[in-house]
């Protein structure tokens, strides 16, 4: 009966008794025998004494070792994620994203994986989307942008260590911002040509922030790989960045490509 369960319900099982839940009320929410539970949390203890150390918490900080996952994820956080403290210092981290984009959804979920190995990784499905979430009791330290109230209310700024993962991986970052905050749409217009109107088709990218610094961190990046860009005029606080010139939106679609 104990291998009859998914990996994802285990781990949902195991988060919610981490959260001080009994065993009989995670037995009754999610059809689980209180025997397989006990049986996952005496596998998983071993290895979560031994524990993953926080390379930001060590004597001698250093960067997290998967860093390209690292930019794409930060990217992601600045757009769409935040980060609650529950009982016991752990934090949950919380990436929302729409429904429609199940390929991004799977990549964050690898992501989060991939950055903090030894941490459970669940979804929280919403009406319209799904909140892809990971409990740790360090993504404070590896997310110092972390802080009471709205992004827009802070500042946002990089730490020089986390500079020098998005200047290593600057398209990650970008992809990361656009999966959750951008978009590629395409833009018609018509011209006459030869005494005929025709319809004249062209791709865009669009990002769109409330945050002035993470539009400026947007910006800056792409300045950095080439990427030409400019701010539409719009009377309402979020601010939107356009990219739309042909080779600019190639550049785009080699390393980001539509949202899927």
């Amino acid at each position: 009966m104990v291998g009859m369960y998914d990996m994802r319900t285990r781990e949902r099982a195991l988060t919610l008794v981490a959260q001080g839940r009994s065993l009989n009320s995670v037995s009754r929410e999610l059809g689980v025998s209180r025997y397989a539970i006990r049986s996952w949390q005496s596998r998983i203890e071993p290895i979560k004494r031994a524990g993953m150390p926080c390379p930001r918490c060590q004597d001698a900080p250093t960067v997290p070792e998967e860093a390209a996952a690292y930019a794409y994820l930060l990217g992601l956080y600045l757009g769409d994620g935040c980060i609650n403290v529950h009982r016991r210092g752990v934090y949950f981290m919380r990436i929302t994203l729409d429904n429609a984009w199940a390929g991004i959804i799977d990549e964050c979920e690898t992501a989060l994986r991939a950055v903090r190995p030894d941490n459970s990784v669940f979804r929280v499905q919403r009406q319209g989307c799904v909140a892809v979430t990971s409990t740790s009791k360090h993504w404070p330290c590896l997310f110092p942008q972390h802080g009471p109230g709205m992004k827009h209310t802070r500042k946002i700024a990089l730490e020089p260590w986390q500079q020098s993962i998005v200047d290593e991986h600057p398209w990650q970052f970008i992809r990361g911002l656009i999966h959750s905050d951008g978009c590629r749409v395409t833009n018609w217009t018509t011209r006459v040509i030869g005494g005929e109107r025709k319809r004249y088709e062209y791709p865009r990218y669009f990002f769109t922030n409330t945050s002035a610094d993470i539009i400026r961190l947007f910006t800056d990046t792409l300045d950095r790989v080439g990427v030409e860009w400019k701010p539409l005029n719009q009377s309402r606080a979020a601010v939107t960045i356009s990219v739309a010139r042909k080779d600019s939106v190639a550049l785009m679609d080699l390393h980001v490509g539509p949202k899927y």
